[in-house]
């Protein structure tokens, strides 16, 4: 049995999604905690794998559990077993953890939490002067000295949208492709003044978020001019005429899929099209 389950996290304290031995990441407290719940390994396929400090409220994954593990995770009085499986969660976790499931149901036919997913939304909260500093914020909220400039944050951000090879604004990893399609990008400031950036494309690659808002804000501080931003993503080269921002500010927010019908064949051509030449 494939199952769906939807996860948010506070990032401060994991080094990333990914299992790394010796280290606390999200992917292995969750595995830890599945497996004294329905025993056996558990193995979690993600949406998107975050890096170290960045949180996560829409985070998706997927697990397969064998009939030994579906027949004890149907041992509950509970009605629906997999409605209580977040509950059983925390009490493993404890009563206040850092990460949740939020929501756990049969996956669709033909559903893969990386590869049938068509896009991926994160937000990035800074605050400047004009904010000022909220405390009970401070794990989600990078802080930037000095006033900026919304409007044209917002103008830079909006020039990068569409599909472009993102290499000044991406780490390199052997083999990765740097070319994504960034369908939405804006700054506006929330109710108490948070600079607050809303970024959804394809997919991202690594580091590319915290990339763009830095350039975005090195624009609202004047550093930089609106068509700067775009001439720099241009150069396909990393630069260092802005600074990448911290993590803390940065939350995944939601994964959009397609329509049920349409969930495998979405993996067979995402699989397709990442796999080596």
């Amino acid at each position: 049995m494939r199952v769906r389950l939807d996860i948010a996290y506070d990032g401060t304290d994991f080094r990333g999604w990914a299992r790394q031995p010796g280290l606390r990441t999200v992917q292995g407290t969750l595995e830890e905690a599945l497996a004294r719940v329905v025993g056996g390994e558990v193995v979690l396929t993600v949406a998107g794998r975050t890096d170290a400090g960045v949180h996560a409220r829409g985070q998706v994954a997927h697990v397969d559990l064998d009939d030994a593990q579906e027949a004890r995770l149907r041992r509950t009085r509970d009605a629906d077993p997999l409605a209580s499986l977040p509950r059983r969660v925390q009490g493993v976790l404890g009563p206040y953890p850092d990460v949740a499931l939020t929501a756990a149901s049969v996956a669709p036919e033909g559903f893969d939490a990386r590869f049938s997913a068509v896009w991926r939304r994160y937000e990035y909260r800074l605050a400047d002067d004009l904010s000022g500093y909220d405390p009970t914020d401070r794990a989600r909220t990078t802080t930037w000295r000095g006033a900026l400039h919304v409007a044209a944050m917002d103008a830079a951000a909006r020039s990068l949208t569409g599909l472009h090879d993102f290499a000044a604004y991406c780490k390199p990893r052997e083999e990765a492709t740097t070319i994504r399609t960034l369908l939405e990008f804006d700054w506006h400031r929330d109710d108490a003044g948070v600079l607050v950036a809303n970024l959804k494309a394809d997919a991202f690659c690594h580091s590319m978020v915290r990339a763009l808002v830095g350039a975005c804000a090195a624009v609202g501080a004047g550093r930089l001019t609106v068509a700067d931003a775009a001439r720099l993503r241009d150069e396909l080269t990393r630069t260092s005429a802005f600074k990448v921002l911290a993590a803390r500010g940065l939350t995944l927010t939601e994964v959009g899929y397609p329509a049920a019908e349409l969930l495998a064949s979405r993996a067979n051509q995402t699989r397709a099209r990442r796999a080596p030449a």
